[in-house]
């Protein structure tokens, strides 16, 4: 802690909070990057990477606010933590209202094949956008095709 003396009062500067920016970011990349790892099945099935990152951003948004209102003569924070803390958890909440109820109401495929049903005759373009059509390659003992629901 600095102390600084002028004009007759002495004044005390407090150090920076960096665990309200930080656990604000984890909050931030929490987030943002389901885009990224939605790419993945054991991260699209469930968000347990964006969880891990909002958990570790609580953590660290609560360590700077106990910080802050327990030390407030050596820590900054009391105004800008508390308004993290608010954005992160309104963030959360919408991130969680988005990945547990709003993608869970998307309707099941009603005309996708069931397990075992004949799959219809197709073509569609391959890695190099060359048609491939279903029937070729069909092996006298079948095909295994396995349809993913979502987004690529």
């Amino acid at each position: 802690m600095d102390l600084a003396v002028g004009d007759g009062k002495i004044d005390m500067k407090r150090n920076w909070n960096w665990s309200l920016w930080i656990g604000f970011f984890l909050t931030l990349a929490g987030f943002f990057s389901y885009q990224f790892f939605a790419q993945f099945p054991v991260t699209r099935d469930f968000p347990w990477a964006n969880l891990l990152l909002f958990a570790v951003g609580a953590i660290f948004l609560l360590a700077g606010l106990v910080r802050a209102f327990v030390r407030p003569q050596l820590y900054r924070g009391k105004v800008f933590g508390s308004i993290f803390a608010l954005l992160s958890l309104f963030i959360f909440g919408f991130f969680a209202y988005g990945v547990f109820y709003v993608l869970r109401q998307v309707p099941a495929s009603l005309s996708a094949p069931r397990i075992g049903e004949k799959a219809p005759a197709f073509t569609l373009p391959d890695q190099n956008g060359k048609p491939t059509a279903l029937m070729d390659l069909i092996s006298p003992n079948g095909a295994i095709l396995i349809f993913y629901r979502g987004h690529w």
